[in-house]
């Protein structure tokens, strides 16, 4: 059905019962204890108000639950995107102020028209073009970030900063404005969480309780720190103690409206946008594609980009920040047995109530103890050892993440994973200008060849067969001429040269000049040119072109064939390494 693929629901709807909803409305419950102070804290975190988070956490996730393919993946406010909210509008306004709101509306909205469009032209693959080691050392450094920018509220202190060390400077010149009172609830809650984190689940199940029971209360830990410090700040007072609360929270549910029509903003936000979308494209599909995996079950990424898309739309005309996907609660409620993207729709459910009856008890609430919550929760961010793990197994990626992680520590997020990117196609490019080759002869009383630089092997005076372990395109296209020009220089007794292309994939149209070129002067030379295990599709591209038809020797199906057609019996050598390139 046309609706079917454009709206996944439909065709999960039809098969909902009450088991489903019994296992979807659990998770929703679960999730939902974790989401609000998450909400809560990663708004403040993009220097929003902090009832933009759970404006954020509604209209977003019913949107998402209509148009997602993820059982498990839970959207709504995460670390990272706030992070990279804050950079971008910092730039347009002071945090809290009603044009920097504004603008954010604009960013989310931007954000979710950007994914959109992937989706509907089906780009998803563009994200391919951030490596792995790019979005880990991003990842670790915005995670390293985040927390040293909330130290500042454990410490009760002002100091902002849009990398490390103008925050760390900001940090010292202001130790001697520590507010005690905020330093122990933030250590204390900080403390707690850890302590929870690494020893709570051990202790549950020492005492009988299950082990999914108990994984599922140490996720909930944060709530518990909530309502203690909550209650605590109320009863004693901490305001008069000079204590940072939340502050009012209006109560109700968001007002939907379109965000501003300046186009100069929205001009002005198109970079910050298109980074946020892509990187949260990038997180949420990981996290979706590997719990999926567990229950062997499938998404589709075009349908994500679209699903992801419309959530941000919805953030951004419900007066929310840029959501994606986040790691920890997609977890949980994973664990928790969601079955289907509806869990989500009954966690937005769960956050309208939460705004409608817990906003007074909110005001109440130290900021440290948020700020404390996102610090613990940054931290599985953080994976520092993957630098040297990188380097060791290949140094141009090794340098792509330390370079990102760098960048992104001591000047900004943007020039961080722009510079990874840029790095990592540059070396990409690099690498593959410059394609692995090698003269190879046959193994003796067989039909394989080896490289003659690590195996004996057998070879012929006038035969070289050359391996191309590399797509042959324009970057390439020059070094190919080189070294077959070379080979045939370093051994005049050469008649033959074959290339054996099945590492070949692509021969684009500068590669077929550069062929074309060196079937020319090897003919000059009174040399032929021939190919063997040549693709398919590359066959049939070749097929039309000019190249075969002037091509001085032959095309064979097998590099067996060529040493059968090609090798002179008189002249064979024994094992030995006679040619060097």
């Amino acid at each position: 059905m046309i609706i079917e693929r454009w709206v996944p629901l439909v065709g999960w709807l039809r098969r909902y019962n009450r088991e489903l909803f019994s296992r979807d409305a659990l998770a929703a419950v679960i999730v939902t204890l974790m989401l609000v102070p998450q909400a809560l804290a990663y708004a403040l975190l993009a220097g929003l108000p902090a009832e933009m988070g759970l404006y954020a956490s509604m209209l977003p996730l019913v949107l998402y639950a209509i148009f997602g393919t993820s059982a498990s993946l839970a959207v709504g406010p995460v670390a990272v995107a706030a992070l990279m909210t804050a950079s971008a509008l910092s730039g347009f306004a002071s945090p809290g102020s009603p044009e920097y709101i504004g603008a954010a509306l604009v960013l989310a909205s931007l954000s979710g028209i950007i994914l959109i469009a992937m989706g509907v032209l089906r780009l998803g693959f563009l994200v391919n073009f951030l490596s792995h080691p790019v979005i880990s050392g991003f990842i670790t450094a915005s995670g390293i970030l985040i927390a040293v920018s909330q130290l500042k509220h454990i410490l009760g202190v002002e100091a902002s900063g849009h990398n490390v060390i103008d925050l760390l400077v900001a940090l010292m010149s202001q130790w001697q404005q520590v507010n005690m009172t905020t330093l122990l609830i933030g250590l204390g809650v900080w403390g707690f969480l850890l302590v929870c984190r690494k020893r709570l689940n051990t202790w549950l199940t020492a005492i009988g309780i299950s082990a999914s029971t108990a994984g599922l209360v140490v996720k909930a830990a944060p709530i518990s720190a909530v309502v203690v410090t909550t209650l605590l700040a109320w009863g004693l007072n901490f305001e008069k103690r000079g204590v940072d609360l939340v502050g009012a929270v209006p109560s109700g549910l968001p007002a939907i409206a379109l965000p501003s029509l300046n186009s100069s903003l929205w001009f002005g936000l198109l970079p910050a946008a298109l980074l946020i979308s892509l990187v949260g494209f990038v997180e949420s599909v990981s996290v979706a594609q590997t719990l999926a995996a567990k229950r062997r079950q499938r998404i589709d990424p075009n349908k994500e980009l679209i699903a992801l898309g419309m959530a941000n739309v919805g953030a951004g005309v419900s007066g929310g920040s840029p959501v994606s996907g986040g790691f920890s609660r997609s977890v949980v409620n994973f664990e928790a047995g969601s079955a289907t993207p509806l869990a989500g729709a009954f966690t937005a459910f769960g956050i309208m109530l939460s705004t409608l009856i817990l906003t007074d008890l909110l005001a109440f609430l130290p900021t440290a103890t948020l700020a404390a919550t996102i610090i613990v929760a940054v931290g599985t961010l953080i994976d520092l050892p993957a630098v040297k793990r990188t380097w060791q197994y290949s140094r141009s990626d090794g340098v792509a993440m330390a370079t990102t992680l760098m960048l992104t520590l001591i000047h900004s997020v943007e020039v961080g994973i722009i510079s990874g990117v840029a790095l990592s196609l540059g070396l990409y490019l690099y690498r593959t200008s410059q394609p692995h080759s090698a003269v190879v002869g046959r193994v003796p009383g067989t039909e394989h060849f080896r490289n003659v630089k690590r195996h004996q092997v057998i070879t012929d005076d006038s035969l070289a067969i050359l391996r191309i372990d590399e797509s042959l395109y324009f970057a390439n296209a020059r070094y190919l001429e080189d070294t077959v020009m070379a080979l045939a220089a370093r051994a005049p007794t050469l008649k033959h040269i074959v290339l054996t292309c099945q590492a070949v994939n692509l021969i684009d149209a500068s590669a077929l000049e550069s062929l074309e070129a060196i079937n020319a002067r090897l003919k000059d030379a009174g040399a032929e040119l021939h190919l063997a295990e040549v693709k398919g599709p590359v066959m049939d591209r070749l097929k039309h072109t000019h190249f075969c038809q002037e091509l001085t020797g032959k095309v064979f199906f097998t590099t067996f064939d060529a040493w059968q057609a090609l090798a002179q019996p008189n002249e064979l050598i024994a094992p030995s390494l006679p040619i060097k390139v």
